[in-house]
């Protein structure tokens, strides 16, 4: 079986080696940037399954990120999970208004990530919905 990809846009480079680390030990292909433009360089030139997507970014945040991958014809089945500090009411809408699948907030549980990663890939079959 071939392995599910994800594409992880975070700046923060330790953040982002570990969630590396968590996602390829859970059986998945990854690869990580730290800007929007190398998210959307990356995202012309390779297919992914899922997107771990932060929203505070160097050039250009998530939920416009989120926007241009909902809007693309090849991108917009992919799901994007938004991975952030922004907690309030008002930015999660922003990320359900923008087609994020779903929005966690850090600091994070790495099961709970993996949890909803495999959801919205299809694997959850026995997992219970997180509400």
């Amino acid at each position: 079986m071939q392995r599910k990809r994800v594409l992880i846009i975070e700046d923060e480079e330790s953040l982002l080696k570990l969630l590396t680390v968590i996602l390829t030990v859970n059986g998945f292909e990854v690869s990580g940037v730290s800007t929007g433009s190398e998210a959307l360089e990356k995202l012309s030139n390779e297919a992914f399954d899922l997107i771990l997507l932060d929203i505070m970014l160097p050039d250009i945040n998530g939920y416009d990120i989120c926007r241009r991958i909902k809007e693309h014809p090849l991108h917009a089945s992919i799901p994007v999970v938004m991975l952030t500090a922004k907690k309030s009411a008002e930015d999660r809408e922003l990320g359900s208004t923008c087609g994020a699948a779903a929005y966690l907030t850090k600091p994070f549980k790495s099961a709970i990530i993996i949890e909803v990663i495999e959801k919205l890939l299809g694997k959850g079959v026995k997992m219970e919905k997180n509400t």
